[in-house]
């Protein structure tokens, strides 16, 4: 298969997924998958696929494999970042949540939705001080509230300490 059949698949299984017909792209993807048991890409939308269905346990190796991979661009590998680690979470499995969000904000570090999964992820174990640091500066940094905006430098200067007393 050359690379421009692949990508036609691909993009077929994108339309399908779209139009709600995301079992039919499934079983299209899991046939490349079988084909292309290293392919990032192919990897990363069956994973994807998975989680449209509510198939979260079956996109785990999935995601896990696409980014482990090469050959994924930025923003399909900070979805994949993004899919891993939610997906983690929602799983119950926090602690690698958490890992996987970390990496996925040091490499994407102005991506506001990786921080929001990380704070979320933070708060699973407990970690709340870090977690409101996290969205305490993202609200500061961006939100069009102009009363936000008003009380900025007061937001980011309690999100270093939420304790800090007088």
């Amino acid at each position: 298969m050359s690379a421009r059949e692949k990508k036609d698949l691909l993009a077929e299984t994108d339309r399908l997924r779209e139009e709600g017909r995301a079992g039919e792209a499934r079983e299209r993807l899991l046939a490349l998958t079988a084909r292309f048991p290293d392919d990032a890409e192919v990897a990363y939308r069956t994973a994807w696929v998975h989680d449209v269905l509510g198939l979260e346990t079956e996109a785990v190796a999935y995601y896990e494999r696409s980014v482990a991979g090469t050959g994924l661009g930025a923003e399909d590998r900070r979805g994949a970042l993004l899919g891993l680690g939610s997906t983690y979470r929602v799983l119950g499995r926090y602690g690698q949540a958490v890992e996987t969000l970390r990496r996925g904000v040091e490499e994407f570090p102005d991506d506001g939705a990786l921080k929001t999964f990380l704070a979320m992820a933070l708060f699973n174990t407990d970690e709340h001080h870090e977690a409101m640091q996290l969205l305490l500066r993202l609200v500061a940094s961006t939100s069009d509230d102009r009363h936000v905006q008003e009380y900025r430098s007061a937001i980011e200067h309690y999100a270093k300490d939420l304790r800090e007393t007088m």
